[in-house]
């Protein structure tokens, strides 16, 4: 499950949506019953809470059943929202019993090169194009950082994080001050090989991925973390230019 930022929020929400769907007799008096809201107040709630299934399940519409009655039409959306306030009240208990309450890493949290370069195509699960989506925005941020746009990706990194001193055209990145030990060399050579592996073993077969299937949510996850944390050793560097 995806972490609930606000999870009182989130139940609120979907209580009140809840309670709307309440079903009573009809005021005409005909057989029958029908949702307490009217249908503008149905219509504007369903618009927050089927945000709230989408972070909670991004293939929840999966999951809906159509009522035939019009009179019930929002039975599915009911149910959907049972589900989703019980998940959000006892995750933590759940995964506390059961031996699994582990820390958790949510999307919003990562670093904003990686999360506001993913955050549209995620939100509608294309896990796989939010990654590749996330290494542009990280590429494009990089560049702008150093104002090179003569190199992108694989030889930008190179270049940008070369132990070599900066030189007309070369401006460096030092991810730690240069003190002339081994620890820089061993941080700039580190993040360059980290750079490398990320967009030669994720973004590059991302980018690719017509044969390939969606990701899962947390697979997008872990790939989506890796260039968040290239993104943070990126932004705090250095940079350094030609005297």
């Amino acid at each position: 499950m995806t972490t609930i930022a606000d999870p009182s929020w989130a139940i609120q929400q979907l209580d009140s949506f809840i309670a709307l769907t309440d079903l009573v007799p009809h005021p005409s008096g005909r057989a029958g019953r029908q949702h307490v809201g009217s249908k503008d107040q149905l219509n504007a709630q369903a618009v927050v809470v089927e945000r709230i299934f989408l972070h909670l399940d991004p293939q929840w519409h999966d999951q809906l059943e159509m009522s035939r009655n019009p009179d019930q039409a929002w039975n599915g959306h009911r149910t959907i929202a049972i589900r989703a306030r019980t998940t959000i009240l006892k995750d933590e208990e759940i995964r506390e019993k059961l031996g699994d309450n582990a820390p958790q890493i949510s999307a919003s949290s990562l670093h904003p090169w990686a999360w506001e370069g993913a955050r549209s195509l995620w939100q509608s699960g294309h896990f796989r194009e939010a990654v590749t989506a996330a290494a542009r925005k990280i590429n494009a941020e990089t560049q702008n950082k150093i104002k090179d746009r003569a190199r992108s990706e694989t030889p930008l990194f190179q270049d940008a994080l070369s132990v070599n001193a900066p030189a007309v055209g070369h401006p460096r990145l030092h991810v730690v001050p240069d003190d002339g030990s081994a620890t820089f060399k061993s941080m700039q050579r580190g993040v360059m090989a980290f750079a490398e592996g990320c967009f030669a073993a994720i973004r590059n077969p991302n980018s690719h991925a017509a044969n390939l299937p969606e990701l899962t949510e947390h697979e997008g996850l872990e790939q989506l973390a890796a260039f968040s944390q290239l993104a943070r050793w990126i932004d705090g560097a250095s940079v350094k230019t030609a005297p």
